[in-house]
């Protein structure tokens, strides 16, 4: 930038002061100053702007790097996968049949039916039950389920007439 010492801002001051003159060159002054402010904060936004799409292009080729790296590891895993798979089969195959039942059918080499996960169901039922009585009525665990206006009213004191 423009090296201004304190002298040569002495001499501006002089020369603006002699040519503006004393009743104009405040107002003068502060219009270069509030100038002066806006041209820095240009600057200063400028700045920050590419700095900000600076970094944004380092993020898009880290971004880039990482999803190539994903994809490398991706494939290395499926044909590791496939390769195990490959191997399982063959060294499972004891009829020297490769591969002659299709993948969605539920039996193994010894054809027999492999169990199917089945839900319990609502068991729970059950459970509770299985519970005594007295047991319920000592630790407080509710028998009957009653609204809240409902049990307000069961325990209301009953008006005499």
């Amino acid at each position: 930038m423009i090296d201004i010492g304190l002298s040569k801002m002495a001499l501006i001051g002089a020369v603006a002061l002699v040519v503006i003159g004393p009743e104009k060159l405040p107002r003068v002054a502060r219009t270069v100053g509030t100038l002066l402010g806006k041209a820095q904060r240009y600057v200063s936004d400028v700045k920050a702007e590419v700095n900000r799409s600076m970094e944004l292009d380092e993020l898009r080729k880290m971004k880039e790097t990482v999803e190539t790296a994903a994809r490398d590891v991706e494939k290395s895993v499926h044909e590791t996968s496939s390769s195990l798979e490959k191997d399982w089969r063959e060294a499972t195959d004891f009829d020297g049949d490769s591969g002659s039942d299709s993948p969605g059918t539920a039996y193994d080499s010894y054809s027999t039916v492999t169990p199917v996960y089945k839900h319990p169901g609502k068991n729970f039922r059950l459970k509770r039950g299985a519970v005594p009585q007295w047991y319920k009525a000592r630790s407080g665990v509710r028998t009957k389920v009653q609204s809240g206006a409902a049990r307000v009213a069961r325990f209301r004191p009953k008006r005499f007439h």
